[in-house]
């Protein structure tokens, strides 16, 4: 079931958070869609608004969330958690650490909510970042200490809460260096942060050694842990499946062969880009250009 949840905000200015967040979120909404009992996806809406999708568990245990968008949308989140029978929030997990799915923290952290993350994703918020995004750039200064992980990891992690077993998988570098997918293992459903985006076609931050193939092979390491039917909750986008992250690892593969046959011929990015190796997918995902950018830089560094 898919619920739309409209809530008044005054003007809110973000003044820790990059440039492109300093927005009015008055015409904000969160929209909530039922993934089982007890756990929701909330997705961020509004004119400019970027927030990333979150997963909410609320249950005996208390109030997990899996990303935590940007502090303008929270008060709208936790209206839409209390709706919906929960409480003060009492985890967070970070997928990584860009700021439209982790500069909640900077509002959840100093609240008293357990951050988690992987150890990379720690590391970056502790420091000054800039995000390549080709067409521009954004700055994500280095988050005051309680907004930090109080809890990272390697390579894997259990959690128990309201009743679920969840695990925290992370399978090297990927969309970025520190990603995490959040598998509810009994549930067959799994959170994948950026590294799967339904919305468009991925960003890669190659600048911060995120890279085409890390992503391909996060996703397939990912797929492996799933059954069929499972559901899979990208980064952005709506709510997709098996099938869905199966085609996904399919069209990059396809895309990143003909990239490779390109640049192993001598190609430049521009050439790359001329050669239109994503053309079969181009009217469903759109523009091209930023994947083949970050791509082409991660394959030839």
């Amino acid at each position: 079931m898919t619920v739309s949840i409209r809530l008044t905000l005054a003007a809110c200015c973000l003044a820790a958070a990059p440039a492109a967040l300093a927005q009015d979120f008055a015409s904000a909404e969160i929209v909530t869609e039922e993934v089982g009992d007890g756990l929701w996806v909330f997705f961020g809406r509004g004119e400019d608004i970027i927030a990333g999708n979150m997963l909410v568990s609320i249950g005996d245990s208390g109030v997990l969330l899996v990303d935590d968008q940007v502090p303008g949308m929270a008060p709208l989140y936790k209206n839409a958690i209390a709706r919906l029978g929960g409480g003060a929030i009492d985890f967070v997990i970070n997928t990584h650490w860009h700021f439209d799915h982790a500069d909640g923290n900077q509002l959840l952290g100093p609240e008293g909510a357990g951050i988690v993350a992987h150890e990379n994703s720690r590391t970056m918020l502790m420091r000054d970042n800039v995000i390549n995004l080709v067409a521009q750039t954004i700055e994500q200064p280095a988050y005051d200490e309680q907004a930090w992980p109080v809890v990272t990891y390697d390579a894997a992690m259990r959690m128990h809460f309201n009743g679920d077993r969840i695990d925290l998988i992370h399978s090297g570098p990927a969309h970025t260096t520190g990603d995490t997918a959040v598998v509810f293992r009994d549930r067959n459903l799994v959170h994948m942060g950026d590294v799967y985006n339904n919305s468009g076609y991925p960003f890669i931050d190659a600048d911060n050694g995120g890279s085409l193939a890390g992503v391909i092979e996060f996703c397939e390491s990912v797929l492996a842990e799933l059954e069929p039917g499972a559901i899979v909750v990208p980064g952005h986008g709506p709510v997709s499946d098996y099938r869905g992250l199966a085609d996904y690892i399919t069209m990059l593969k396809t895309i990143r062969d003909r990239m490779s046959s390109l640049i192993n011929s001598g190609a430049s990015l521009e050439q790359v880009i001329a050669a239109r190796p994503s053309s079969d997918w181009d009217s469903a995902m759109g523009d091209p250009t930023m994947l083949l950018d970050r791509a082409y830089a991660s394959m030839t560094r």
